[in-house]
């Protein structure tokens, strides 16, 4: 995401932009967005300018800025808080491999290239590789539209000209312009590039390294994974960015990222890779490798290439303030979406139809687990794929396709890697007890219809008095329908997870109607042990882990 790193390694961080921002709604974040003119930063609209999203103390922001065309000619003025995109060079590319995607039956297909494998070296020719892999990546120019309002006098502002109407008439402004990156995938001029680049763009034009241009049509987009795949009109026999593995990528190994920061032109700069499956709060698919090398604003949907000029990741965001921190997202994500950007224009992912929650440590000893690894379900959606299948609450899914769950986070992920309709084996933990259970999945909608409204915690709750559940230290009272809410939490109480509003449902498994019902499986829980309870908290179920005291 764009903006606020420093223009090298090692440099200091840049500036902050000179003038306002607003927030952008994106996924699970919230951005902050700063676009530029000819004399320093302006609004931008979407997604297309940079992008900001906080992360604690810091932020994390895209890496794609909106300026106009003359921008570069003031880069000095703007004290280099302008940003930009591209890149040029020369060189052949490696020998190759193609691998057809799945195409539709009256359109060519997208290839895609792979190496095959090779030994790292002790050292390697970084001069050379910039050279052989600098055709392959492109510069975007987005245009977009700009409406406003005239507004000379100041009176017009309240009673519009001469008195008449609210406000003035609407004039067209000049259109903006955004600057990104891309690299190409295929042959026949499909490029792939980051969706927040090309978002709401009324005109997309595309530079290649040897200075043609072509006027691009936008195939297919993923806001969810930002990815877009574009196709330049008239092109052909371009060189092609061979698509590694970052699933094989190893912590440490040396990368390139290659851009237009700050739009200074082609710029090369070199890394390792500083992590890998980073979480930046960036949206349900959250999977990022941390690299040291330089991204900059400008580099959003460039390629991270590895040493053998093959693309590990698709440069989309950095940490604003920070030197040596940037993120992108790793190829094979894009090699599963791929098909299905070129032969539909949209991504279809498999819904399994449950809810979980990550496992904690308390959690792991409730459920007598070897370590918090996993996902807990909570909660089966009605005649949903995992409720066909036979996944009940408080399974723990441990694998996808013999594929670990070690955060739950990952769980989203594995599940959506396949199409609806197919099958996948879940394997899942129960009563410590490993079961494989075979789902076939449903379609996963962009606008999830809201579950059955519930009574929220409380709602209904019956006269009776409250009566206290001493063992555990909460107060609690019954409620119109199955349930015991809780209405207090004594104070230096060992019950850190259970809230007041809490509804419970459930205490190691032992449906809970009332409040004798709850007392009755309370005297069954032996001191010093953890009691898994099953609650509601408004409208969602989650499982809470509670120490029993001891006396």
């Amino acid at each position: 995401m764009d903006g606020g790193a420093a223009a090298a390694r090692g440099a200091r961080p840049a500036a902050p932009p000179a003038r306002g921002e607003r927030s952008c709604q994106r996924a699970a974040g919230r951005y902050f967005c700063a676009g530029m003119n000819a004399v320093g930063p302006t609004f931008a609209h979407g997604r297309t300018g940079p992008l900001r999203l906080p992360d604690g103390d810091s932020m994390i922001q895209a890496v794609s800025p909106r300026t106009r065309a003359s921008a570069l000619a003031l880069l000095s003025l703007a004290a280099l808080s302008l940003g930009g995109c591209g890149q040029q060079a020369h060189a052949t590319p490696p020998s190759t491999q193609v691998a057809a995607a799945a195409a539709a039956p009256t359109t060519p297909p997208v290839s895609t290239v792979t190496l095959p494998p090779a030994p790292v070296p002790a050292t390697f020719d970084v001069a050379a590789l910039s050279e052989r892999v600098r055709p392959m990546v492109v510069n975007i120019t987005t245009t977009h539209e700009s409406r406003g309002r005239q507004g000379l006098d100041p009176f017009e502002f309240f009673f519009g000209p001469h008195g008449g109407g609210r406000l003035g008439p609407q004039i067209q402004r000049p259109p903006q312009t955004a600057l990104g990156t891309g690299f190409i995938i295929d042959p026949s001029g499909y490029v792939v590039t980051n969706e927040h680049v090309i978002h709401d763009a009324s005109g997309v034009r595309v530079r290649l390294a040897d200075e043609r241009e072509f006027e691009a049509e936008v195939v297919g987009r993923d806001p969810k994974l930002d990815l877009a795949l574009l196709h330049l009109k008239g092109a052909a026999g371009l060189p092609v960015a061979p698509l590694g593995s970052s699933e094989l990528l190893r912590v440490g190994e040396h990368v390139l990222a290659v851009g237009n920061p700050f739009g200074l032109g082609h710029t090369v700069t070199l890394g390792i890779v500083s992590a890998k499956a980073r979480a930046i709060g960036a949206g349900p698919y959250d999977d990022f490798i941390q690299t040291d090398a330089s991204i900059n604003p400008g580099n959003s949907g460039g390629p991270l290439f590895n040493w053998r000029g093959e693309v590990v990741g698709i440069n989309t965001a950095i940490r604003a303030g920070a030197n040596g921190i940037g993120f992108a997202i790793p190829v094979d994500a894009l090699k599963d979406v791929l098909p299905q950007l070129r032969e539909k224009g949209y991504v279809e992912r498999g819904k399994l139809g449950l809810l979980f929650q990550p496992i904690t440590r308390d959690l792991a000893s409730a459920l007598k687990l070897d370590a918090p690894k996993g996902a807990l379900v909570a909660e089966l959606e009605p005649g949903g794929a995992a409720a066909r299948a036979g996944i009940k609450p408080g399974d723990v899914i441990v694998a996808v396709n013999d594929v670990p769950v070690h955060h739950a986070e990952e769980l989203p992920r594995l599940v959506a890697r396949n199409p609806p309709g197919s099958e996948i084996e879940v394997t899942v933990l129960r009563a410590q007890k490993r079961h494989e259970i075979v789902a076939r999945l449903d379609a996963l909608q962009d606008e999830a219809s809201e579950a059955a409204s519930r009574a929220r915690p409380g709602q209904g709750a019956r006269p009776e008095r409250q009566q206290s559940a001493e063992k555990l230290g909460i107060q609690v009272s019954d409620v119109a329908g199955d349930g015991v809410r809780v209405d207090g939490v004594a104070r230096g109480s060992d019950v850190q997870e259970l809230k007041v509003g809490d509804v419970i449902l459930e205490v190691n498994g032992t449906p809970i109607k009332d409040v004798a019902g709850l007392r009755a499986a309370i005297a069954k829980l032996k001191e010093g042990s953890v009691a898994l309870v099953k609650v509601r908290r408004g409208k969602a179920v989650q499982f809470a882990a509670v120490p029993v005291p001891t006396r």
